[in-house]
């Protein structure tokens, strides 16, 4: 188990509960939650996250800032490899508008972070 000092500090306005409960799940559990968390909002007819990992993707952090999403993630390769899964690499995530409408999606590779 990672010590209190070793956890990412949660985003202004997750409600100490909240926060207190999902330090104590395992990560599958997180996953989980991070599903149902996801089908919540969309329920709630709002905006899909350009956020989603791709095959061989598991998202570590997702931080909001004003114009880009911040997105830390490992990436396990197709073959197996000795050094998997590889990262964890930093992102910032943008929604480009289209000219015909709608938007893209953007990644913008920062590069590795390094756990402390």
């Amino acid at each position: 188990m990672t010590s209190d000092s070793e956890l990412p500090t949660p985003p202004d306005g997750l409600p100490d509960k909240i926060v207190s409960d999902l330090q104590q799940l395992t990560d599958e559990e997180l996953r989980i939650v991070i599903i149902h968390a996801q089908e919540l909002l969309q329920s709630h007819d709002e905006a899909a996250s350009p956020v989603e990992p791709g095959t061989g993707e598991d998202i570590i952090r997702v931080n909001e800032h004003e114009g880009y999403t911040e997105v830390v993630k490992t990436v396990t390769c197709t073959e197996e490899c000795e050094d998997c899964p590889h990262g964890p690499y930093l992102y910032h995530v943008e929604e480009e508008p289209r000219p015909e409408g709608g938007t893209k999606t953007h990644w913008k590779f920062m590069g590795k972070v390094t756990e402390e």
